[in-house]
């Protein structure tokens, strides 16, 4: 039944755009809030991860290249993982191959993403110079956050919704919904999973934050520690979701990512704290640098470069050179420094 405190489920999944007369063609558009709200996280991740890439020494603008090749294998991976976890929806007798492509119409998983992504990130390391594991390390606040934003849009699809409940906070979603499990009488609240795991996420936000603030962690170690923080989060979220997955041992194929990300989480940040015990200076490669210093290395040697830096230490109203007398070669005095010293010295 419906409590004061539940939680109704949006009317609209879409906003649909008025007829539009283009170049003569009659047409209409659809922003779908699900994709609005990956959009959105997205940007803020990469606002985010630019600004704390800037603060250790790297170029802002690189995000964009991490952001490019991430995004595109990141949306590759996670319809692949989708696909492989969901078999028996796109293959077998007739089922439409096609839809396999058609990720428009829904089925993207977090854990393909991940994965997808980390491939983009490692291929934009190699362009761009920045440390793969320094840049996974900025990126985690802005993930927290987009991944939180990206799971409202399950809430205005009506979908990836938990068993039935009785809190007050229930989730409503209607009984005309081809995911509503059948037998099931109609007004049966479930588990809001969405708001269990996007709220989890900025909690997230705030403790793995402070950890960094007291403890400073790098070199990948921080990046660990939020694949514990999210793999122990989603290993209970996706414990209570009701929607069809493939099974491995009885277990959702989510729930054994969720507990293989913790795994991995622990064993890499023992091992990245075990190899990297000193302080990053550098976000970059070896041999890789910011490219505003680009040109200092390029010229660095004085036997084919001569650099003439002004560091405002001689007065303007300096004797000139003539007027000083001359020094030994050998001494090592410049003739300015002989002027500055020639000066009366003035005393107040």
């Amino acid at each position: 039944m419906i409590l004061p405190l539940s939680i109704p489920s949006p009317d609209l999944s879409f906003w649909e755009s008025p007829m539009l007369n283009i170049f003569g063609w009659e047409t209409q558009f659809r922003i779908y809030f699900y994709a609005l709200c990956i959009i959105v996280g997205i940007i803020i991740a990469g606002i985010w991860t630019a600004r704390r890439l800037g603060k250790r020494g790297g170029e802002r603008g690189a995000v964009f290249d991490f952001l490019v090749w991430s995004l595109v294998l990141g949306i590759l991976g996670a319809r692949l993982y989708h696909v492989v976890t969901h078999w028996g929806d796109y293959f077998g007798p007739g089922k439409n191959f096609g839809e396999v492509f058609a990720f428009w119409n829904g089925g993207i998983a977090i854990f393909g993403a991940l994965i997808g992504g980390a491939i983009g990130v490692l291929i934009a390391s190699r362009i761009t110079g920045i440390r793969f594991w320094s840049f996974a390390d900025a990126l985690v606040p802005g993930l927290l956050i987009a991944q939180a934003i990206g799971r409202l849009g399950n809430w205005f699809n009506h979908e990836l919704f938990g068993g039935p409940t009785t809190l007050p906070w229930g989730l409503e979603i209607e009984a005309t919904n081809a995911a509503f499990p059948i037998g099931l009488p109609e007004g049966t609240l479930f588990h809001p999973t969405f708001l269990y795991e996007a709220l989890w996420n900025v909690l997230g936000v705030v403790v793995l934050l402070a950890i960094e603030r007291k403890w400073h962690p790098r070199w990948g170690s921080f990046f660990a520690l939020y694949l514990i923080w999210y793999g122990i989060g989603r290993t209970f979220t996706e414990s209570l979701r009701v929607d069809p997955s493939l099974l491995f041992l009885g277990i959702r194929t989510n729930v054994l990512a969720a507990l293989l990300a913790i795994v991995v989480g622990i064993v890499l940040f023992i091992a990245r704290r075990r190899r990297h015990v000193g302080i990053e200076t550098s976000v970059y490669l070896p041999g890789r640098h910011h490219p505003s210093d680009r040109v200092l290395v390029d010229t660095a040697n004085p036997d084919e470069f001569y650099h003439v830096i002004d560091r405002g230490d001689v007065s303007a109203s300096a004797e000139p050179a003539e007027n000083v007398p001359a020094v030994d070669d050998d001494s090592g005095a410049s003739a300015a420094s002989i002027a500055r010293d020639a000066e009366p010295s003035k005393t107040h």
